[in-house]
């Protein structure tokens, strides 16, 4: 079966057809779903959509773009969350200089905080990184529990930043990136990769793949990443899925037979 590691169907653009959509999941082979927080709103709906589906588990977390709205005790109350039975990592967290805000020194301080908050509640972590390979790197060599894993989300970098998160035991985020003609950089790097350490991602509702790409992305469209995959590694697309469902489960520590009675 498809897990998607990394989705957003608390995100508005799902309000008209959330729970059509969410249910339809399971009878179209989509086993599991991750849903990941990515501010407060949004991590209050990640954790209530796990509570209301028997295959979505969430991660709790405040993205580097939603940092400003952070005080303290947003860290006590992130604690909290994490104690629950279907939260599974801690994330989306990280930085992202694509914009001039927030500040970079900003983004670091919470960056440092939530990757000491995942160390201390012994969860992995989800790690957004955007044009900030260096200090991304540099932060979590200094602060990052590795034992407890994590994955880079959507990971956009080169063989060499790969192979350094990689020797770490982290995993690979892979989504709709990988099937579109310009992504030479990303095509090489899962070339490259062991399988054992990618995993399947929408970040839904955006990245959505070829041939559905600009348009409203769902965990549906996965299939078109494992083919991508199957092709760029010479493997069955069939193999692609099954080696990814192990990876995922791994990763977020789920048991081996979760998804399978959906």
């Amino acid at each position: 079966m498809i897990i998607d590691t990394h989705a957003h169907y608390e995100d508005d653009r799902y309000n008209e057809d959330r729970d059509a959509l969410l249910s339809s999941m399971p009878r179209q082979g989509v086993g599991l779903i991750v849903d990941v927080g990515a501010g407060i709103r949004s991590t209050e709906g990640a954790v209530a959509l796990s509570e209301a589906y028997d295959f979505v588990y969430a991660s709790v977390g405040i993205h580097p773009e939603e940092i400003q709205q952070l005080t303290p005790g947003h860290m006590d109350w992130l604690e909290g969350l994490a104690a629950k039975e279907k939260v599974v990592a801690i994330g989306e967290i990280g930085l992202d200089y694509h914009y001039q805000e927030p500040d970079q020194e900003l983004q670091k301080q919470w960056f440092i905080r939530q990757l000491e908050l995942a160390a201390k509640v012994k969860l992995p972590v989800i790690i957004h990184s955007r044009q900030a390979a260096q200090d991304t790197l540099d932060i979590m060599t200094a602060h990052c529990d590795w034992a407890q894993g994590g994955v880079i989300h959507c990971f956009s970098y080169g063989w060499e930043m790969a192979r350094q998160y990689l020797e770490k035991g982290f995993y690979l985020g892979i989504g709709g990136v990988v099937t579109f003609k310009n992504s030479k950089k990303l095509k090489e790097v899962v070339r490259l990769a062991p399988m054992d350490k990618l995993v399947l991602e929408t970040d839904a509702p955006y990245l959505a793949p070829e041939p559905d790409r600009g348009k409203r992305n769902s965990s549906l469209e996965l299939i078109h990443v494992a083919k991508a995959i199957a092709e760029l590694k010479g493997m069955d697309v069939e193999e692609v899925i099954r080696i990814t469902e192990e990876n995922a489960k791994a990763l977020y520590r789920l048991p081996r037979q979760a998804g399978r009675s959906v």
